[in-house]
């Protein structure tokens, strides 16, 4: 399981969706029609961010 990490979630008028982002992760973004769906592809995106962090040998905040 994922360590809590806080999420961000805003309106983007620019590109019409909804971002989420970590900002304890750098570049770990998601994107979506409503908050919860970029909330939940955050969530996966951040997985990926730790495990290829991890498997670098670079530490995880």
């Amino acid at each position: 399981m994922m360590q809590s990490y806080p999420i961000e979630v805003f309106w983007s008028e620019e590109d019409q969706i909804w971002i989420a982002n970590i900002p304890d992760l750098p570049l770990c973004t998601g994107h979506g029609s409503t908050p919860q769906a970029a909330v939940e592809e955050v969530e996966v995106a951040a997985e990926a961010w730790l495990d290829a962090a991890r498997a670098d040998g670079r530490s995880v905040p």
